[in-house]
Order: structure tokens, then C-alpha cells, then sequence
């Protein structure tokens, strides 16, 4: 009896398995049914940058953009029957990044000193920058298929900064106390000094996105998205640096879709 009951029950179970598999699978899809969703992996290429570069930067002597890497799943929702209009809605860990050398005038200044202390003031001569941000950041763009393999996209996006560094020193030039006729520290023969508006930075930024995607096969992607941030990178009280800066990145990369 007992090897009977256990026989009926696995030919219950074959019988009733693919049906909960199908029922699994139909609401995968009507949930899914009109939205596209897709992974990507991609590259930053770009810098934070004062626009129009302004005259106390008088000349940019170095640029690399180290290794900033983003990781993004999107999800897009269709419109219409041709699937031509679409909302995009989009989660992206990233890095911004880059490393310059510039040589500058009368730059606004901060700097450490032999003994740990902080002196402002106006900077003339050069300034090594490292940049290295790490955002979460959230794309809302509207699409558009332009053709069978291409979509063209535009809208914002809105970042959490997880991690920041914006720091470096300064070289072969000097330093004027408080304002451009303040006292006058050189630094020449290899003496730098070390400076840090890591913490200045703000956590919370914006700006808008456009960019363009083409299906190479049925599943692969390639893309380029450039991003310009709209809101000044530094806090509204940080006056050390007179000018605003903003994130301007092109950011190429792979894509699956689903």
C-alpha cells in the first residue's frame, strides 16, 4: 500500500510539475509583457572641468582617466505597437575619475603645511588633481527606435555619491596668503604641498544624459552615453575654488538585452 501511495504521488508530481513550470513562465512574461531589460558594462571617459575654462587655468599639461568602470541594469517600458517610444528607467554603480596636472594663476588655494596646518590663499604655478568618485546613479531617459537596431535616448539622471577623493598637491610655483598681494610662500627645487577637497564634495548630483545603442546580434549591444552633470560638483559653502565644476563623462561600453 505504502509503495503504492508514494508511486501515485510521483506520477501526481510528473503530471503537475510542467503545468507549475508554464504557470511560473506565464507570469514571468506578463509581468515582463512591453518592457525590454538589459545589463551593461562600460567605460568612463571624461573629467570634472570648469566651463568655459576660466583664466586662472592657463594651460592643462597632463590627463590620464584611470580605470573608471560602470555597471548598469535598465529597464525599458514600450509604448506603442512599433515599439518605437519607450521610458527608460535605469540603476548604475560607477566610478568618475581622472588625474591632470594644469598650471594655473592667482588659483584659489588650500593647502597643509610642515606642521598639518591649513593655509589659504591664491596659487600660481602647478596643480596635480586626482579625481576618483564612486556614484549610484539612476538614468530616466526617453527612447527612440530610429531603426530595427538602433535607439537614440534622451533625459536626466540623478547620483548618490558613495565614495569620494578629489585631492593632489602643487609644484614649482608659489602661494599668496589670503588674496594675490598676500605674503608670498615658493615652493621650487621638488617641494610640493598636499591639498584634500574630499569632503567639500557634494553627495547629491544631477545633470542630463543623451546617447545611442546598436544591436550587433541578437543580444549584444554596443552604446555611448554621454553624461554632463548640471549642478556644481563642490557644496554651496565651499569657496576655496571660485568657479564651479561639473562631471562631463562619455561613458562606452557592452549591453545584454534580454
Amino acid at each position: 500500500m505504502k509503495k503504492l501511495i508514494i508511486t501515485a504521488l510521483f506520477a501526481i508530481s510528473a503530471f503537475t510539475m510542467p503545468a507549475q513550470v508554464n504557470r511560473t513562465q506565464a507570469l514571468i512574461n506578463a509581468a515582463l509583457k512591453g518592457w525590454d531589460i538589459e545589463l551593461r558594462m562600460g567605460y568612463n571617459l571624461g573629467g570634472t572641468s570648469p566651463l568655459p575654462l576660466p583664466e586662472e587655468i592657463r594651460g592643462i599639461d597632463s590627463y590620464s582617466p584611470g580605470l573608471p568602470l560602470s555597471f548598469e541594469a535598465n529597464f525599458i517600458k514600450r509604448f506603442d505597437e512599433d515599439k518605437q517610444w519607450g521610458l527608460l528607467f535605469g540603476v548604475k554603480v560607477e566610478t568618475k575619475a581622472m588625474e591632470t596636472k594644469a598650471t594655473v594663476k592667482n588659483y584659489g588655494m588650500e593647502i597643509f603645511g610642515d606642521n598639518g596646518e591649513r593655509v589659504s590663499g591664491r596659487w600660481t604655478g602647478g596643480v596635480q588633481t586626482t579625481v576618483e568618485n564612486y556614484y549610484l546613479t539612476f538614468p530616466v531617459l526617453g527612447t527612440y527606435k530610429v531603426h530595427p537596431r538602433t535607439n537614440i535616448k534622451a533625459g536626466i539622471y540623478l547620483s548618490y555619491m558613495m565614495r569620494s577623493k578629489f585631492n593632489g598637491y602643487v609644484y614649482d610655483g608659489y602661494l599668496r596668503n589670503g588674496d594675490p598681494t598676500g605674503e608670498k610662500t615658493s615652493f621650487s627645487d621638488g617641494k610640493t604641498a598636499s591639498y584634500d577637497f574630499s569632503d567639500e564634495l557634494r553627495r547629491f548630483q544631477w545633470g542630463a544624459q543623451i546617447g545611442v545603442d546598436w544591436k550587433a546580434f541578437k543580444h549584444l549591444k554596443l552604446y555611448a552615453d554621454l553624461t554632463w552633470g548640471l549642478n556644481d560638483i563642490f557644496k554651496s559653502d565651499f569657496n576655496t575654488i571660485t568657479f564651479n565644476m561639473y562631471p562631463i563623462y562619455l561613458n562606452l561600453g557592452v549591453g545584454y538585452a534580454f
